[in-house]
Order: structure tokens, then C-alpha cells, then sequence
């Protein structure tokens, strides 16, 4: 069986969780709306996770919305005491399925509770404040507002950790004199690499970086190169990219989801894959090279 435990362990502020975790959106049903087809399955393959070693899990109460997270609790709870929960706050699904901004300090506090709710915890271990000012990506612009309302939760104990989410640079810097932030969860992959200067700031100050979208999101990464070197080490194009990023850089932490207990193990099992320095280098040219002005 894949020891997850070989790729590492990296700092969630005062916790400790390993490199290798699972995220809980695609336990929702199509869209991350409304529930999913095979619930039982959404529980096994959470309980799976656990079982080989899982203890970060990521998760919002706005998938389903609310789904995700009571199907967590229906299957984990009470939790192992090693397994640290992460959400999200700051948006809100329309009755459209459509993602919406909920920076307010009523949808804010609301979030939280409803996290607690559905969770059945007292204290949430980390909340990622999910920036809204463009749904499609970062977006400058003061995250001041909505992030002082997190601390002052925070402040509450409702919340032990924060973190942001869907940021810019000048908005991590920006958040220090507010808060202290844990981790910073932006798109990031083999091919979608913006944020290659940040990961490595963040690096420097010892703070954790979680890609979302690892495997290319809804539309998965397609690479006549990945497959080509995936082939040749006996593995997956998927597993070879998230070998990539948990290389990449010691700070990165990993949340692949799945619905798939077969997936699951996959997507684990990148772990135990070593790539070589001239591997890294072919990989690396896989990435769209920016256009000169």
C-alpha cells in the first residue's frame, strides 16, 4: 500500500498535516450542486482517505451547497484528532448554481455557522477567506473589510486558522497586518503556472501553498508530453503531474478530489513516484510560455 507519508509534511500554522490530502468538492452532485448520485460512495471514499493516511481535508459550505460538508460529518465524525478541516467562506450558490460574492458580515458570520453546523465542530481549524472581486481569478482590490471580519471571528474562537483564497500578491501582503495567514489556495498546475513567484515568497515565510484545480479542474490537463512521460515511468498523466507539484516546491500541500475510491488510490499513489531532475525540466516546458509585449 502507498505511503503518503514519504512525500512529507508541511506547517498549517501550529498544525502539522502531511503533503498529500483530498479535497471534498466533487462530492457534491454535477456542478458541485445538489447531491450526489451514490452518497454511499461520497462516504467511502472519505472514510478510504482516512484510512491510508489522509489528514487534510478540504472543503466548503457552499458545495451542494451544504452537502459536502454534512456528507463529512455523516462519515467522519467524531473526528480523528490528527485531521485538520479546511473551508471556505465568501461566496454563496444561487438557486442557478451560479457563484456569488458574500463578503457582508452577516454572509460572512452566517458562513462560518452554517461551517460549524454542518461540520458539528465548535471551532472550524482553518477558514480560507474566498475572494470574489473576479469569480474566473484574482482580481486586485483591498481585502481589508471582509478579512477583519474574519479575524474578529477568529477573535471569537469560532474560527482557529486563517487563510485566503483566489488572491494576488499585493493582497497576501496586504492581509498580514491583519491576520496571520496559514495558507494561500489559488489555481496553480503543470500548465496554469501564474503563480510560480508567489509560491516561492510564500515559501520563504513558511507559509503553505494549495493549489485547487491540480489536474486541470473541469477541464483536465492534456499534454501529448505528460502522457508521453507518464508512459515511460509506469504511471498516470495525473500522477505524474501532482508529483510534480508536491517537487515543485516543500510548501505546496495537495488536494485532488475524487468521487472514485479507484481514483482515490491513484491520486495517492503519486507518491510514490521520484522524478529526476531531467524529467522536472521536460515537465516544466509543458507550461505555455508567456507572450512578449
Amino acid at each position: 500500500m502507498t505511503d503518503i507519508a514519504r512525500a512529507g509534511t508541511y506547517a498549517l500554522g501550529d498544525r502539522t498535516v502531511k503533503r498529500l490530502g483530498y479535497g471534498a468538492m466533487q462530492l457534491a452532485g454535477p456542478g458541485v450542486f445538489g447531491p450526489p448520485k451514490d452518497r454511499a460512495g461520497a462516504i467511502a471514499v472519505l472514510r478510504e482517505a482516512v484510512a491510508r493516511g489522509v489528514d487534510h481535508i478540504d472543503t466548503s459550505d457552499f458545495y451542494g451547497p451544504h452537502v459536502t460538508n454534512e456528507i463529512i460529518r455523516e462519515a467522519l465524525h467524531p473526528y480523528p484528532d490528527d485531521l485538520v478541516i479546511v473551508t471556505k467562506i465568501g461566496a454563496r450558490r444561487g438557486a442557478d448554481a451560479s457563484w456569488n460574492p458574500a463578503f457582508s458580515a452577516e454572509d460572512l458570520t452566517g458562513a462560518v455557522h452554517d461551517n460549524l453546523r454542518n461540520l458539528g465542530v465548535e471551532a472550524l481549524d482553518v477558514v480560507n477567506l474566498r475572494i470574489m472581486l473576479d469569480v474566473h481569478g484574482p482580481a486586485e482590490g483591498s481585502i481589508e473589510a471582509p478579512l477583519s471580519i474574519l479575524a474578529d471571528l477568529q477573535r471569537q474562537g469560532l474560527v482557529r486558522r486563517i487563510g485566503l483564497s483566489n488572491v494576488t500578491a499585493r493582497q497576501v501582503a496586504e492581509s498580514r497586518s491583519i491576520a496571520t495567514i496559514v495558507c494561500v489556495q489559488n489555481q496553480y498546475n503543470l500548465v496554469h503556472r501564474g503563480d510560480d513567484a508567489l509560491i516561492d515568497d510564500l515559501a520563504a515565510s513558511g507559509t503553505a501553498y494549495v493549489p485547487f484545480f491540480p489536474l486541470g479542474g473541469f477541464s483536465p490537463i492534456q499534454s501529448a508530453a505528460l502522457n508521453q512521460i507518464a508512459e515511460g515511468l509506469g504511471a498516470t498523466p495525473m500522477q505524474v503531474a501532482l508529483a510534480w507539484l508536491l517537487r515543485r516546491s516543500p510548501n505546496i500541500l495537495l488536494i485532488p478530489g475524487t468521487s472514485s475510491v479507484e481514483h482515490l488510490r491513484e491520486n495517492l499513489a503519486a507518491t510514490d513516484f521520484d522524478l529526476s531532475d531531467d524529467t522536472m525540466a521536460a515537465l516544466d516546458r509543458i507550461a505555455p510560455r508567456p507572450v512578449e509585449g
